[in-house]
């Protein structure tokens, strides 16, 4: 970080944080850029990857299509609108957004909606939504604000604890009914306190016991030790039929694809192809070369993300924006990982691209407070 600044500056900066609203010169269109093209290829790829199976449940082969649009709108609306807020606004509230975020996540216990074996969703009349989406921003603005007041002492394991208590019981509830879920959030709160922390003998420590916990959880829950029988033998197994139909769709891909919207397997193959299995559809249709374009997308993504992040102007919005890395990265790693079978099979869609509404919406929400931080940055030059 730069030297310190005259006084004057930091009194500047103080009086316009105190507003909710902040007015700044510098906007990052290129990070604006890259999501905004995620965005319309994840619906390109909707369209693309539901339009048959649409068309057989509904008449409608746009149905998939248009529910995605109508949540991409009013998630860039929201975006665009978070972006223009101080972000130092959030502190105010992450505790009870935390405490609001666990009692949702017990009421999906209690009176949650299943759907394929799982119960994660609460349901309100005609709409549904995942409180784990949610968990994702506040688990991100929570733990960014406690690390930010216990910063020079976090290094002490009483410290680290207060700090990851309240986000810890999240994470449990979450991977009760959603372990992968749950390690995306474990993953996003150990990565915050991990980059205030001068220690890396207690995350070595850290690592053992969520270890463990996996273990627990998969012993507790029998579907998931099968789970792993699956990833090692699919052919073995007749829920091992997704999984191998997705390896097939890459196979026959080859270096250029099939063509947009000529992917075969799509077609009542790979079972709800437009969620997490979207990626095979990709590489079927476009190719080697299409899949390695999306790969480097995110990587651009998240190299801007560093960027802002390296240049934030305090330690709480850098965790910020590192938290959203995290969650990012993470899941789009899972995501490959499955669809190419070297990691067990689990529910995890591909950020931006795969159907589901709530999830682009927190997405985009995240991408909001992002470019908020961004507006904050004072430089001289670009960087």
């Amino acid at each position: 970080m730069a030297g310190r600044k005259p006084e004057h500056s930091n009194k500047r900066i103080k009086k316009k944080s105190s507003s909710l609203f902040v007015k700044s010169d510098f906007f990052d269109y290129s990070l604006l850029f890259i999501i905004l093209f995620l965005v319309a290829f994840g619906l390109v790829m909707v369209y693309s990857t539901s339009s048959y199976t649409a068309e057989l449940k509904t008449g409608n082969a746009t149905y998939y299509l248009k529910r995605q649009g109508i949540f991409a709108l009013l998630g860039i609306g929201t975006m665009i609108l978070i972006s223009k807020l101080d972000y130092h606004w959030w502190k105010k509230w992450s505790l009870l957004l935390m405490c609001g975020v666990i009692g949702l996540l017990v009421l999906v216990l209690i009176l949650g909606t299943a759907s394929h074996g799982a119960v994660r969703w609460i349901a309100i009349g005609p709409v549904q939504f995942q409180p784990s989406e949610a968990a994702k921003i506040v688990i991100i603005l929570f733990t960014a604000h406690m690390a930010t007041i216990k910063a020079a002492r976090i290094g002490n394991l009483k410290i680290m604890f207060k700090v990851l208590v309240l986000p810890i019981v999240a994470v449990a509830l979450i991977a009760k009914e959603n372990l992968s879920t749950g390690i995306i959030c474990a993953a996003i709160a150990l990565m915050i306190v991990f980059v205030t922390s001068p220690r890396i003998k207690q995350f070595v420590m850290m690592g053992f016991g969520v270890v463990a916990l996996m273990g627990i959880f998969l012993m507790v829950a029998s579907y998931r030790l099968e789970r792993l029988k699956i990833w090692l033998h699919p052919e073995n197994y007749d829920k091992g039929y997704q999984t191998l139909q997705a390896l097939y769709a890459i196979g026959s891909g080859g270096i250029f694809g099939k063509g947009l919207g000529q992917s075969i397997q799509k077609l009542g193959f790979i079972p709800e192809s437009h969620n997490d299995f979207v990626f095979s559809v990709i590489c079927e249709e476009l190719g080697l070369f299409g899949a390695a374009c999306v790969i480097a997308i995110f990587v651009l993504l998240i190299w801007r993300c560093v960027m802002i992040a390296m240049s934030a102007p305090d330690l709480y919005g850098a965790l910020i924006v590192v938290g959203v890395i995290t969650h990012i990265a993470v899941q789009v790693i899972i995501n490959i990982a499955v669809v190419t079978n070297t990691f067990p099979p689990t529910g995890v869609p591909l950020p931006f691209i795969s159907y589901g509404g709530t999830a682009l919406f927190g997405l985009l929400v995240e991408m909001g407070l992002v470019l908020s931080v961004a507006r904050q940055i004072r430089i001289s030059k670009e960087y």
